[in-house]
């Protein structure tokens, strides 16, 4: 039987087609690849084929046969930080890749407060045209992970690597840009920073499912209705904007989320390590640097929510997290807006915990004050505070310590400082048992180290 030409043609041209080395977009120009490591990289390809891979830095070819599934993945090795370079992928069609730099790549994630745009919504960023204007900055890239809730983990995403420059910046996250360009412009390294975020979200759609087996009171999907609000279930965004990027290579994580579980804090404690685990175990890294910025205080009056009992959890966490840093946001919260302005001071302070802790570079404090014990002295409580030397209230008066005796009832104290004490005292206490610091809802933190950080909320007692 002869075959038409028309139709020999339609399938070499399918062929052809096929054979295009296909990539996931978290890989394509301008993108920037963790220095010193090894990366790996997949996508698609022609089925059981030679794909060959060439990086430009090292001119080394990388030679990999193709799975009858066609999909494949290897690692390559990357050099000290430089660029720009390239990548040329073959299967018999070639595919080049351009504009690569080699640098530090960091994965940031969360809820609206990391999502935030530089310019804005209804709540404004503070001092947004003058970061915008000094934007530009070709050694930052930026990868903005597009939102998709789905059922179960997808393989492929939306987004596009950008230079950094005043048209991209302003679309992008102002605390994930202020935290790059402050890596880059201290470490003198190209940064790439990947953007997942998505506002209004429990950490439940942050877990894979496989993750929240754990957590039997936590209900799974097995399908979604679109005319809900999809993001919002368990394992959706993990699926959807987690598990496509998983793998690819990074230096660590920094999330700012938790607002949205102001209403289980006791379920958030657990849930939080267990994603953290499950995220490191799932990359391949180990344990790689997890950095997470405390919720900020907010005025908030419904009372089935709990601020500082959210807060205290995300405290406690940093003891049972390996190689975990918290920052304190304690006085840039907004008591009638729960976006807090202020994403600058946020991104300062998460960028201390990289240069201070993972890139080690001395002289930059990253630890805010933490209590360590009490001591009663008569009708006084004596707090004595790890990681501050001397503490400060900046010549302002300490209003917000509390004091409890046996009964439970607490007063507000006077407190006085003293190095790196704090003696905390009620008329209406002779014998204190328990002391409480900004445990409320809304506070505008007072007690800070003499590098600026402000302690967190805290309380002695488990009442």
């Amino acid at each position: 039987m002869r075959i038409p030409a028309f139709i020999f043609l339609t399938f070499c041209l399918g062929l052809s087609a096929d054979a295009k080395v296909r990539l996931p977009s978290i890989f394509n120009d301008n993108m920037v690849l963790q220095q010193q490591s090894a990366v790996r990289l997949w996508g698609n390809a022609t089925p059981n084929v030679s794909l060959t891979i060439i990086t430009s830095w090292n001119h080394k070819k990388y030679t990999q046969r193709v799975p009858a599934s066609g999909k494949w993945n290897l690692n390559v090795e990357t050099p000290r930080a430089g660029g720009p370079y390239a990548i040329t992928f073959n299967d018999g069609s070639s595919l080049n890749l351009g504009n690569i730099l080699i640098g530090e790549v960091w994965f940031c994630s969360g809820q609206s407060n990391m999502e935030m745009a530089l310019r804005g919504n209804s709540s404004p960023i503070l001092n947004a045209s003058e970061i915008i204007l000094n934007a530009d900055n070709p050694n930052l890239r930026l990868y903005r992970v597009s939102r998709a809730a789905v059922i179960s983990p997808a393989t492929e995403l939306k987004g596009q690597w950008t230079e950094s420059n005043s048209a991209t910046a302003r679309d992008f996250s102002a605390l994930a840009f202020q935290y790059g360009q402050i890596l880059q412009q201290k470490l003198k390294v190209p940064v790439g920073i990947i953007l997942s975020s998505t506002g209004g979200t429990m950490i439940e759609a942050w877990m894979s499912k496989s993750n929240l087996t754990a957590f039997p009171d936590v209900k799974v999907p097995e399908q979604l209705d679109p005319a809900q609000a999809v993001h919002k279930e368990p394992t959706v965004l993990y699926n959807g904007m987690i598990a496509p990027v998983v793998g690819y290579g990074i230096k660590g994580f920094l999330w700012l989320q938790g607002e949205s579980n102001r209403h289980e804090p006791e379920l958030y404690e657990k849930l939080f390590p267990a994603m953290v685990a499950d995220w490191r175990k799932n990359w391949g890294l180990g344990d790689i640097p997890f950095y997470y910025i405390q919720i900020a205080p907010y005025g908030g009056t419904d009372k089935t929510r709990s601020g500082p009992r959210l807060r205290e959890a995300q405290l406690n966490a940093a003891k049972v997290i390996p190689n975990s840093g918290m920052v304190s946001a304690l006085d840039v919260g907004m008591e009638t807006d729960i976006h807090f302005m202020d994403k600058t001071t946020i991104a300062q302070r998460s960028a201390y915990w990289a240069l201070g802790k993972t890139y080690g570079i001395n002289g930059i404090n990253y630890h805010s004050p933490e209590f360590k014990s009490m001591e009663i002295k008569g009708d006084t409580a004596v707090l004595t505070f790890n990681y501050a030397p001397y503490l400060t209230s900046y010549r302002k008066p300490l209003t917000l310590f509390e004091v409890a005796g046996d009964d439970k009832k607490f007063y507000p104290a006077k407190a006085v400082i003293k190095a790196n004490q704090v003696s905390v005292r009620s008329e209406n206490v002779a014998k204190p048992v328990a002391v409480r610091y900004a445990y409320k809802e809304w506070v505008k933190g007072e007690l800070f180290n003499n590098d600026g950080l402000p302690a967190s909320s805290f309380r002695t007692d488990n009442w």
